[in-house]
């Protein structure tokens, strides 16, 4: 189970748009993600360079919890709103829920649960 520290510090990197960073420092070695029905990507250095490409597309990212946050045992769920800003300056907004389990002070398992029409021009 996440410390309420250790779980304020993750939404605090998150919300900072260090998304990368917050991989490397808050998910397991082996940890998982899933976005709504997609297979799981695994390992954290794929999830990392798996974030760092969906970066690169953005000239500007915006990241923000919308709270309260819930929290039972291992399990955590998050609601995220973010606004994504194309190099050309067009922007794109979504709304997402993160289902994760966590071992101890990490995340092992994530899943993303959104509408992928969010992201259409």
């Amino acid at each position: 189970m996440p410390s309420e520290a250790q779980l304020e510090a993750f939404i605090a990197l998150v919300e900072s748009n260090a998304h990368d960073t917050a991989i490397e420092r808050f998910y397991t070695e082996d940890a998982s993600m899933q976005e709504n029905l997609d297979a799981p990507r695994k390992g954290r250095d794929t999830l990392v360079a798996g974030e760092r490409a969906f970066l690169k597309r953005w000239a500007k990212v915006e990241s923000r919890c919308v709270r309260p946050v819930f929290r039972t045992g291992d399990n955590v769920v998050i609601r995220w709103l973010f606004e994504f800003t194309a190099p050309d300056g067009t922007k794109r907004q979504m709304d997402e829920i993160a289902y994760q389990r966590w071992q101890g002070d990490r995340i092992a398992e994530e899943r993303f649960y959104y509408d992928p029409k969010q992201m259409r021009g």
